[in-house]
């Protein structure tokens, strides 16, 4: 009896527990390619999660911000790294970022942000005008950027309803409420 109401309550604990993948494709009209796009659960209401002690990384090579894309949990302190031979800055002119100026250094260096708040920043470098780049922070732990193709992966997505969020850097957002049981296929479509 005791070991029939023990497996009884294991598998009510790991049903409850079980998380599955939310994949699909970004198609995304009226640009080169579906690449950049950010696919991310919003904020799940009596949910919070701890931001992440891992800094992400954003690098500075060959005069392009690498990757040029950089989805984020709130809370995540981003590194940004110089690996070329010439004077680099990052700044970034949003409010939900504090509008921030990290400065100029040199290669082999590198600046550090922690992105506070919900937000798709825009970053900047002041010696060079034709660079661009973007982090976009996101509520939850659970997100992905689409490869050229629009193709995404969100892992170990736990069971539920929630709403699903498509940020990219030059056509509308979209969003779409999505219920995710096991492994969960949802597609978009965005334009200008």
């Amino acid at each position: 009896m005791k070991l029939a109401l023990c497996s009884v309550l294991a598998l009510g604990l790991a049903g409850s527990l079980s998380a599955g993948e939310l994949h699909g494709k970004v198609a995304c009209k009226g640009v080169r390619n579906s690449a950049d796009a950010v696919v991310y659960i919003a904020a799940i209401p009596g949910k919070t999660f701890a931001a992440p002690a891992k800094h992400a990384e954003m690098d500075q090579k060959n005069l392009v911000f690498a990757p040029h894309v950089l989805p984020i949990q709130v809370g995540t302190t981003v590194d940004f790294k110089n690996d070329d031979s010439v004077l680099h800055n990052v700044f970034s002119p949003d409010a939900c970022c504090n509008r921030f100026n990290l400065g100029t250094w040199p290669k082999g260096q590198s600046r550090s942000y922690t992105f506070k708040n919900e937000c798709q920043a825009t970053l900047l470098c002041k010696v060079h005008p034709e660079m661009e780049g973007f982090i976009v922070a996101v509520p939850t732990p659970y997100y992905a950027v689409t490869k050229a193709d629009g193709s995404y992966v969100i892992k170990n997505v736990p069971d539920g309803q929630f709403t699903v969020k498509v940020w990219h850097p030059t056509l509308k957002a979209t969003q779409k409420a999505v219920k995710v049981a096991g492994n969960t296929q949802v597609d978009f479509e965005i334009a200008r």
